[in-house]
């Protein structure tokens, strides 16, 4: 069963030893131990595959707590049913509030366009008032 070092992991995943020994500390990955004092982490393919699952979780944007019992979840005896359900829940929640997000960037991204368009507006109208305002002094100048 091939094994895996800290360096190794990182690399793969593209991210930083202190970021998989923080997911070793919040209790998501467990490796073995190696070495003068124990100083070495060697991690085992399933350990790779709870980094991945972590991962991905993050990228969906769930909490590690979720992403733990999710994980967690799936390494218990195969009552598939009772996971999925459980997992469907997680997945419905998760669904709700980027629903609720995507809502509130809707409204936002159009308060901004209305800024900019009124931006452009005053800047238009800013440079025709400054033509304007030639073409009087040259009324004057000329009546003068």
């Amino acid at each position: 069963m091939p094994t895996y070092t800290i360096t190794e992991l990182a690399r793969e995943f593209d991210i930083t030893p202190r970021a998989i020994r923080f997911y070793e500390d919040q209790g998501l990955l467990s490796p073995k131990r190696e070495g003068a004092g124990g100083r070495t982490r060697v991690y085992s393919a399933r350990e790779r595959t709870r980094l991945k699952l972590t991962l991905r979780g993050k990228r969906l944007g769930l909490s590690l707590q979720e992403i733990k019992s999710l994980v967690t979840m799936y390494e218990s005896p195969k009552d598939t049913t009772a996971q999925l359900k459980h997992f469907l829940g997680v997945l419905e929640q998760h669904k709700e509030t980027l629903e609720r997000q995507r809502e509130d960037l809707e409204v936002t991204l159009a308060e901004i366009a209305a800024h900019e368009a009124e931006c452009r507006r005053l800047l238009a109208g800013g440079k025709q008032g400054k033509v304007e305002k030639k073409s009087a002094s040259r009324r004057l100048k000329d009546a003068a």
